[in-house]
């Protein structure tokens, strides 16, 4: 496999490097998986937010399926700052720059040690687009791994999300509730790890960076506890041997007709306007230009159909319930509203990948018909 590792061989094959070499033995390589693609597993799993407090786990699987690759998968850490745990605080603005960070932190990573490939595994707002952009700019066979949405908590008889919090608060100062219910909703909106439950920009931007390509399918809307997850985790690891095998990258991938398929399902969706700001970025990341109209001009063309969070009732574990953000996108894709012709990191393209992917479950009330939409234009106004 020595034609797949053209960065690694930096260090592995040239004997003028023998310091390098010595201290790859001090991991545990040996002489054969010298020849072998070094992989870069980055994670920004923390023990700080519900969001990414499983991540280091998921890594672990992503390793295990590029050992199962015959690659040489190897781990490393970034930051992350939650939102929510910083919102109303002067944490908040160290949110944003922190997306930057993770951008920079990947990227330097990868540069710095020659790592052939890169898989990162994300959970928060803002470790996925700060991922993304260094996929791109790294340009090598790259994966983007989602840790999934949170499931729900309950209180007497009611689904709890991260908002449910803030709108007890509000109960509480307005003596609808009483001191006791409202520190029992805040013990049960958020029941253990994943992401925030609705579409808010953890899941909008998973979400639109599955329908852009460089996810798995079902990514974005697997649950983050649960075997699912754990294999899903695993593939990506295995997936990556086939991007290096046939020189797959970020820039195959996304382009023009991808980000629209993108902006297209969060405009579906209702998802969060933040994704306006990181799709710039992201945009920008990949040289290919994007703009504030072209978002908007999405928007004006896309009905609203998603009955979710913050806006709607449901959240992204019924997104999942009723076949995920693949069934969404195969609706979306047999309407007309999708490029099908983009590549993915499966090494198919889109309406390859829909085309194995069953449809919305019948009855369900999450995803409106395009006829019968919530909106008949998107919640975009720029």
């Amino acid at each position: 496999m020595k034609h797949f590792n053209k960065y690694s061989s930096r260090v592995t094959q040239d004997e003028s490097q023998p310091a390098a070499q010595a201290m790859l033995h001090a991991l545990g390589l040996d002489d054969s998986d010298f020849s072998k693609p070094f992989v870069g597993i980055a994670s920004t799993g923390y023990e700080g937010n519900p969001c990414n407090m499983h991540l280091n786990d998921l890594a672990k699987s992503v390793k295990k399926g590029t050992q199962n690759a015959h690659l040489v998968g190897l781990i490393f850490n970034t930051i992350g700052v939650s939102d929510g745990i910083s919102m109303g605080t002067p944490g908040m603005r160290y949110s944003l720059p922190s997306r930057d960070v993770i951008a920079d932190s990947m990227e330097t990573v990868v540069e710095g040690l020659s790592y052939d490939a890169l898989i990162t595994v994300v959970g928060c707002d803002k470790n996925m687009p700060g991922a993304l952009m260094a996929m791109l700019r790294l340009n090598r066979p790259s994966i983007l791994v989602y840790g999934g949405t949170i499931a729900s908590g309950c209180h007497e008889g009611k689904k709890l999300n991260i908002v449910s919090a803030f709108e007890a608060w509000g109960e509480k100062v307005a003596g609808k509730i009483s001191d006791a219910q409202y520190k029992s909703v805040k013990k049960k909106a958020c029941p253990g790890a994943g992401a925030c439950g609705g579409m808010y920009t953890a899941n909008t931007m998973a979400s639109a960076i599955e329908a852009l390509g460089m996810a798995l399918p079902f990514n974005s809307s697997n649950p983050a506890v649960g075997e699912l997850k754990i294999k899903e985790s695993e593939r990506a690891g295995f997936a990556i041997k086939h991007l290096l095998e046939h020189d797959i990258k970020p820039s195959d991938i996304v382009n023009r007709k991808s980000l629209e398929n993108a902006i297209r399902l969060i405009a579906v969706l209702g998802g969060s306007t933040n994704a306006v700001l990181h799709f710039l970025a992201i945009a920008k990341a990949a040289n290919v230009p994007f703009s504030l109209a072209d978002f908007q001009k999405i928007s004006d063309e896309t009905p609203f159909l998603a009955d979710l969070k913050p806006s709607g009732k449901y959240l992204m574990e019924d997104v999942h319930a009723i076949g995920g953000v693949p069934a969404v996108l195969k609706y979306l894709l047999n309407a007309g509203m999708l490029h099908g012709d983009c590549l993915t990191v499966t090494g198919k393209t889109l309406a390859e990948n829909l085309a194995e992917v069953e449809s919305l479950s019948p009855g369900q009330e999450i995803i409106k018909p395009i006829e019968k939409p919530i909106k008949t234009t998107g919640h975009l106004r720029i």
